[in-house]
C-alpha cells in the first residue's frame, strides 16, 4: 500500500508519495539523511493501492513529485511522472524527486 498526498497549486499538483512501511523511518547512507517520520503529515494522505494512486494522479496535473520506496517509484514511472534514471537510492530504498521548470517563454519543460 502507498500513502499518497495530493497538494494543489495553481500550477498543478505536488505528488506526495511514500510506501507505507517507509512512514515511521529515517534513512541515511553517508551524507544523505531522509527523515520521512519527522516529515509523514507530507506524505499520508490516503493509503492506497497502486491502481488507486494511478487513477488519482492521472486525472491531474503534476508540477512536481516526491516519491519514495519501491510500490510508489513503480507508480511515478508508469505515469511517466519520473524516469528511471531519475531514481536514486538510500540504504538499498528507491526515491525519486521530479519537478517541473518553466522557461522564459511561460512554457513548461
Amino acid at each position: 500500500m502507498i500513502y499518497l498526498k495530493l497538494h494543489d497549486t495553481d500550477k498543478g499538483a505536488i505528488v506526495a508519495m511514500c510506501d507505507d512501511a517507509l512512514i515511521n523511518k529515517t534513512l541515511s547512507e553517508g551524507d544523505l539523511f531522509i527523515d520521512i517520520k519527522s516529515y509523514a503529515s507530507f506524505y499520508k494522505g490516503e493509503l492506497v493501492s497502486k491502481q488507486k494512486a494511478k487513477e488519482a494522479i492521472g486525472s491531474k496535473p503534476v508540477y512536481s513529485a516526491n516519491i519514495m520506496g519501491k510500490e510508489s517509484i513503480a507508480v511515478g514511472i508508469e505515469l511517466m511522472i519520473i524516469s528511471e534514471e531519475a531514481v536514486l537510492s538510500v540504504e538499498g530504498v528507491p526515491y525519486a524527486h521530479a519537478y517541473a521548470v518553466e522557461d522564459k517563454g511561460g512554457g513548461t519543460v
